[in-house]
């Protein structure tokens, strides 16, 4: 491998796909749009989601370049009934991520640390400081960046999914 190659050489990365509520009708359009993403077929392992009857769950590891995670978020907005996340772990030039979307909240977006914590940047707390006139408003909006709704309405799926199996994803590359 030349050098002039390795330098044009998109860092790999790895990540999890969690979707933790989906109607059963939707599940092979999950599949259809991780792989388009993916640029190989996605057969997930559905079980079925004990916190929402009726409902199925799937977890995936993937593998992939550096903003997969985002690219897979973007392709399950097409159904605003589905509650997911994606993971992307860190890489040599792109720090971790995490993209959570909870129907009637949205997205959220977080940087995440090697060891999982939530990363906020130096630039988003100056304008929450440069914004809040009280105590109370800096509360809410550092519970905002964090992303901690999100996480309170997500704890029980994550726990309902423990144990579950998972499935492996590559990224064509």
């Amino acid at each position: 491998m030349t050098s002039a190659h390795s330098e044009r050489a998109v860092p790999s990365t790895r990540g999890v796909v969690f979707i933790h509520c989906c109607p059963s009708a939707i599940a092979p359009h999950v599949e259809w749009a991780l792989a388009g993403v993916l640029g190989r077929p996605a057969r997930l392992t559905w079980t079925a989601a004990s916190v929402a009857p009726a409902h199925l769950r799937s977890e995936a590891t993937w593998i992939g370049s550096a903003g997969t995670a985002a690219r897979l978020a973007a392709s399950l907005r097409a159904w605003p009934m589905l509650v997911f996340e994606v993971t992307e772990e860190a890489s040599s030039s792109t720090d971790g991520e995490r993209l959570a979307y909870v129907p009637g909240r949205g997205f959220h977006r977080s940087m995440i640390a090697a060891n999982g914590d939530v990363v906020v940047g130096e630039e988003r707390i100056r304008g929450l400081l440069a914004r809040c006139t009280s105590a109370e408003q800096f509360a809410h909006g550092l519970h905002e960046l964090l992303g901690t709704a999100w996480d309170q309405e997500l704890e029980p799926y994550r726990h309902a999914g423990d144990g579950a199996p998972v499935t492996l994803l590559h990224q064509v590359g």
